[in-house]
């Protein structure tokens, strides 16, 4: 407060609280206690898992020459829904609590990978597997959507695709 902040808006990911395995997750939940815990008056965005990363999830997902994935639920949204709903809740009153972003619909996330390779003419193959973690753990059908009150992004995968160029090649 001394510094003259009257609103702190952080962004976080969806499922932090589900996904207690990954230090990083961890850090995240810590991160939104003090955030809590702080007189300043603030808003969470917990957005789900942007487009822009699924390259790298395919990237770090590779094992003996393929990538491998669980066939779970996903709902990535594009970075410029994620901007939009950060700066909406900047610009709004603090909620004191937390809003959910996510993409405009679920889909499954070895099968968003595999769309995203085909169309960057990737021929890495994409592997269904069970056992297969996500970042390094395990997820479910509800680890990585979110609820039912979240406001969903309206750009679409095949739209982000035609419009928003993949990064140079290394």
């Amino acid at each position: 407060m001394k510094a003259g902040v009257r609103h702190h808006v952080a962004l976080s990911v969806v499922g932090t609280e589900r996904l207690q395995d990954s230090g990083y997750f961890r850090a995240k939940l810590a991160q939104e206690s003090l955030i809590k815990a702080s007189p300043i008056p603030y808003t969470l965005v917990r957005a789900t898992q942007f487009f822009e990363f699924i390259r790298t999830i395919a990237d770090i997902s590779m094992v003996d020459g393929a990538v491998r994935l669980p066939h779970t639920l996903f709902q990535p949204m594009a970075a410029q829904d994620v901007a939009a709903a950060v700066a909406e809740a900047a610009l709004a009153a603090p909620v004191n609590g937390m809003r959910e972003v996510g993409g405009p619909a679920p889909v499954h996330l070895d099968d968003m990978i595999a769309k995203v390779l085909a169309f960057d003419k990737d021929p890495r193959r994409v592997i269904t597997d069970p056992a297969a973690s996500y970042y390094g753990i395990k997820v479910d059908d509800r680890s990585l959507v979110p609820g039912p009150d979240a406001r969903l992004g309206s750009t679409t995968i095949d739209w982000w695709l035609a419009n928003v160029p993949p990064p140079p090649k290394k």
